[in-house]
């Protein structure tokens, strides 16, 4: 069997590319036949080429299986979780001590090696701090130790919450969607404050809160009394603005667009109803998550209330809690349960608001 050519045909480049309309039986150029050349004449009708064996198929190339992404995802999940387990750990362990103590008698607080689960259990340490059983030492030295602590902290950082989110979501919303004169010029005058540390404002601030007018038995010029030292208002007032929180807002509120605003303002809704209305509701995570900032500031704030306050009645819990730790003898347990109490309310407010804050943080850096 051969393979029939013309006979005054011109075979040119033989050899050079594969058929193009049949590439799987032409994969290469085909195989030089020995005695002849490129060129073909003088072939008769009845003259035939042998034909040419089939190159040999080529080799399949090995693919690489494609890793599973159930597997992959496995996989990365357990590397976070190698590398986030000791720090958990490291952050844990302290407060699962704490714990562990607060329920101990004083002779097993500091045994070594550190109990964590103590054999004997006992809530002296919690009914010695809320004043329900006999006074102890350090109870006796400062007055009383009770719940009034707590109620007053609750108070303040309640109070200072809900003014300081009011306030900041109010500023946020000038500088980012209302234009005036030196508005940017005013906004980094607020973020400079940031930079300033609360030791060097104390001075100044306690000089202010002793000389408002009228309050504490000053005259209208600020002078003859005590102003709001020594009162809740001392505690409240410094802390209604915070140049952080008005930062957070503003950066969401930036991300809301102005034709919302504008159809508000052409159904006839001023701009205390849009915000009101329109803004704050779109706004919820931060202002969520400036809340918990606010809340927490609030209630672990220790140096101010320590200036300004001596009545023990208004005394916060960081302060109540200091003085159990007197100059001859200190008790753990008492202070340990109180410790324990004073963490609470934090916990709470973060496992209730984790969502909003979580989603706040992540959607406060849209645009800047």
């Amino acid at each position: 069997m051969g393979v029939q050519v013309l006979r005054h045909g011109l075979c040119q480049h033989a050899r050079v590319r594969p058929v193009r309309d049949a590439p799987r039986l032409h994969r290469a150029a085909a195989a030089a036949v020995p005695g002849r050349r490129n060129r073909v004449t003088d072939v008769t009708d009845e003259q035939t080429i042998p034909a040419l064996a089939p190159p040999p198929p080529a080799r399949p190339k090995k693919r690489k299986r494609p890793l599973d992404k159930d597997h992959v995802t496995l996989r990365a999940k357990l590397g976070s979780y190698l590398i986030l387990a000791p720090v958990a750990i490291l952050f844990v362990a302290p407060f699962a001590w704490l714990i562990s103590a607060s329920f101990q008698p004083i002779s097993t607080i500091f045994a070594n090696p550190p109990t964590w689960l103590p054999d004997d259990p006992t809530l002296d340490g919690y009914k010695g701090f809320l004043n329900l059983g006999e006074l102890s030492e350090a109870q006796q030295a400062q007055g009383h130790g009770d719940w009034r602590w707590f109620a007053n902290s609750a108070f303040v950082a309640v109070t200072i919450t809900v003014l300081q989110t009011f306030f900041n979501a109010l500023c946020a919303y000038a500088f980012a969607k209302r234009r005036f004169p030196g508005r940017n010029v005013i906004f980094v005058l607020f973020l400079a404050t940031m930079m300033v540390p609360g030791q060097v404002t104390l001075i100044p601030n306690y000089i202010i809160i002793q000389h408002i007018p009228f309050f504490g038995g000053n005259d209208w010029l600020g002078n003859g009394g005590h102003g709001w030292l020594d009162s809740y208002w001392g505690l409240i007032m410094p802390g209604v603005v915070s140049a952080f929180g008005i930062f957070l807002l503003r950066q969401f509120m930036l991300s809301i667009p102005d034709e919302l605003l504008d159809a508000a303002r052409v159904d006839g809704a001023g701009e205390l109803r849009i915000f009101w209305s329109v803004v704050l509701p779109l706004c919820t995570p931060a202002l969520a998550a400036n809340a918990i900032f606010t809340f927490q500031g609030a209630w672990e704030d220790f140096f101010w209330p320590l200036v300004i306050l001596s009545d023990p009645d208004k005394l916060t819990a960081p302060v109540g809690l200091a003085l159990f730790v007197v100059q001859n003898r200190t008790d753990w347990n008492l202070l340990f349960a109180g410790s324990v109490i004073a963490t609470l309310p934090m916990i709470l407010v973060f496992v209730i608001f984790q969502r909003h804050f979580v989603r706040g943080i992540a959607v406060t850096g849209i645009k800047g």
